[in-house]
């Protein structure tokens, strides 16, 4: 497929995915949904998966995919903020620009990132904030995700820092702006931009043009993005078309309003009552899923089962998987991966046992860091108006025959 011209080969028809409705008590969370499936109909690059808008592109990875540490590109879930983006990019000739308060502004190539900076490569997990939202009762708003807004892929390209490096950075710089290509259909609508305080770099922030040893799929931001490993992906600007170095904080809608939390102890509230203060969205928490057996799958009784997903954090580190097959009443170690994909990335876990009795069985896992954080049990989890950074322990059911 030619990528030039990517939305014209992109004629797909797709509908927002029922929401459907609750009795649960308002103000608590539970298991977020689990039963959508994916569409007959691919998107382009991508196989099926579920699909709740055409327009903007906004898909989730089904739950069996959640197996192994890295995530294929074409089952790498997709989410933008804007309807219109760019259907025709040329590669030969795309730039970024790097402006504001530098020595020397720059017009960088994607022929100049390959071949004029050195080559890094950084493994990651990419999750939205708003992951599992679909767990908050009374709905809050914004995309109601089931488990799957999130991946992990080795990202490959060039340090931001590097760059800042050869535009040179004026003494009162403090903060950097990214906004990409994709427009909003109502010209008073803001523009998708982030801002990241220049304290905040360090040498695995890099803009990336290949993902998976491939360029970058279309929908995932094609031909260059920000990654910002151990961050939720809301910083990750897609279709990176400019940065700007400033010496203070512009105050915007997706930094000020969009994609934040109450300011407390429990990052929580009530309904009735939200709490007056709050702060942006940034690092992840510690968090696992299970990606077999996937919920209402039938199981043999006294067959070897294999339980398998992944577990991850914010880049201090999984030190270990729990699971249970009696209700949370007793807990076994899962296996680990060797780690060798680094911090930020997915750590896959196996946990064999045998089930011993028929009718329905619940399997249940939890990851702890090496911080000492774990996950909770999704009734502890305070509600939020935005529905972010649910992070419950995960649960799946089968019926053994």
């Amino acid at each position: 497929m030619e990528r030039r011209d990517f939305f014209k080969k992109a004629a797909v028809t797709a509908g927002a995915a029922a929401l459907g409705s609750s009795t649960l008590e308002a103000g608590i969370t539970h298991q977020p949904i689990d039963n959508r499936k994916p569409m007959d109909v691919a998107f382009p690059e991508k196989r099926p998966l579920i699909v709740y808008s055409d327009r903007p592109p906004l898909l989730e990875t089904p739950r069996d995919v959640f197996t192994s540490a890295l995530t294929p590109n074409d089952q790498f879930f997709v989410r933008w903020h804007m309807p219109d983006i760019p259907t025709f990019i040329d590669p030969d000739k795309f730039t970024i620009s790097v402006n504001g308060l530098v020595n020397k502004e720059l017009q960088i190539s994607l022929n100049d990132l390959k071949t004029k900076y050195e080559q890094v490569d950084v493994t990651a997990v990419l999750q939205c904030g708003g992951n599992s939202r679909s767990a908050f009762t009374p709905t809050a708003g914004g995309i109601q995700w089931g488990n799957g807004a999130m991946g992990c892929a080795r990202w490959r390209g060039v340090r931001l820092k590097d760059i800042l490096d050869k535009a040179g950075l004026k003494k009162e710089a403090e903060w950097i702006g990214f906004n990409g290509s994709e427009k909003a259909a109502y010209y008073e609508t803001p523009n998708f931009i982030r801002e990241l305080k220049l304290d905040e770099l360090d040498d695995h922030v890099i803009l990336a043009y290949e993902m998976n040893g491939e360029d970058l799929p279309y929908l995932n931001g094609y031909p260059l993005r920000l990654i910002i490993p151990g961050s939720y992906s809301d910083s990750w600007v897609k279709m990176l078309s400019n940065i700007t170095v400033t010496n203070e904080y512009k105050k915007l809608f997706f930094m000020d309003i969009a994609y934040r939390v109450p300011d407390n102890a429990t990052e929580g509230e009530t309904p009735e009552k939200k709490f007056p203060k709050t702060k942006p969205i940034t690092k992840m928490n510690v968090k696992s899923i299970i990606g077999y057996p996937v919920d209402g799958a039938t199981l043999s009784h006294k067959s070897e089962v294999v339980v398998r997903g992944v577990a991850w954090d914010d880049g201090h580190g999984i030190e270990k998987v729990m699971v249970s097959i009696d209700n949370g009443k007793t807990w076994g170690e899962a296996l680990l991966d060797s780690g060798r994909l680094g911090r930020y990335a997915y750590r896959a876990f196996r946990f064999h046992f045998k089930p011993k009795g028929y009718g329905q069985l619940k399997i249940m896992a939890k990851a702890m860091n090496k911080i000492g954080k774990e996950q909770p049990l999704a009734k502890d989890i305070p509600w939020n108006h935005g529905g972010y950074k649910y992070n419950g322990i995960d649960e799946v059911t089968v019926e053994v025959v």
